[in-house]
């Protein structure tokens, strides 16, 4: 948005890397999920573009526009979806948030603000904003915690150590078989795999999450 060069551009990277992350999620997932994705990759080159640095592209006037129209779109989609899970009300938390950026950055004497890189100028109103920080705040806070690891407990590993320990050949045997016939059926589709694992699209969707409250904080 209207930050420093630096600041900018890392943006600019990590919204990037995460829209296309998630173009790869698109092919390993299906429905629901599938669609969750595609949206998270708009987000995500969306975000990266209006980070740009003003020293590098000054968006034209219409630019904003079009930027408000491209996600009231996605914000009439994720209506239209939202009854299907949690995941598409959050898509709509974040459509709303970009038409509001854009229809702020749009107002008079925003755009000095965006070529000046003075934060807090822009015709954001604080009201709105400030209920927007709240909300990926606490997103944040959310998903930081569901991806902290959780250590299995001194019992159930005991537990787990002396069942083991009472199996016989044949079991370890059909045991082992099986993990063969898994990474078998796996080995041809690691890059598949790696794209749907459920910790990362929780990584991608912090990350943007960090991002939407960097961007929210210079209106």
């Amino acid at each position: 948005m209207h930050g420093p060069a630096l600041s900018g551009w890392l943006l600019v990277a990590l919204c990037a890397a995460t829209g296309v992350y998630c173009l790869l999620r698109t092919r390993a997932c299906e429905g629901e999920e599938r669609r969750a994705a595609v949206g998270e990759a708009v987000m995500g080159f969306g975000m990266a573009a209006m980070a740009l640095p003003a020293a590098v592209l000054t968006p034209p006037a219409w630019g904003w526009t079009v930027y408000a129209a491209v996600f009231g779109a996605a914000t009439v989609h994720g209506l239209l979806a939202v009854r299907h899970g949690g995941h598409h009300l959050h898509h709509l938390v974040g459509s709303l948030a970009m038409v509001y950026m854009a229809v702020a950055m749009a107002a008079p004497g925003a755009a000095g603000a965006h070529a000046g890189h003075v934060a807090g100028t822009a015709g954001g109103t604080p009201v709105l904003t400030g209920g927007l920080l709240l909300y990926y705040v606490a997103y944040v806070l959310r998903s930081g915690a569901r991806l902290v690891p959780v250590t299995a407990t001194a019992g159930s590993g005991a537990g787990a150590a002396r069942t083991t320990s009472g199996r016989g050949t044949g079991d370890f045997r059909a045991v082992s078989g099986r993990g063969a016939d898994a990474a078998r059926t796996t080995g041809g589709g690691g890059g598949r795999a790696w794209a749907a694992r459920p910790e990362l699209a929780h990584a991608c969707r912090l990350s943007m999450a960090l991002a939407m409250l960097a961007m929210l904080v210079t209106l």
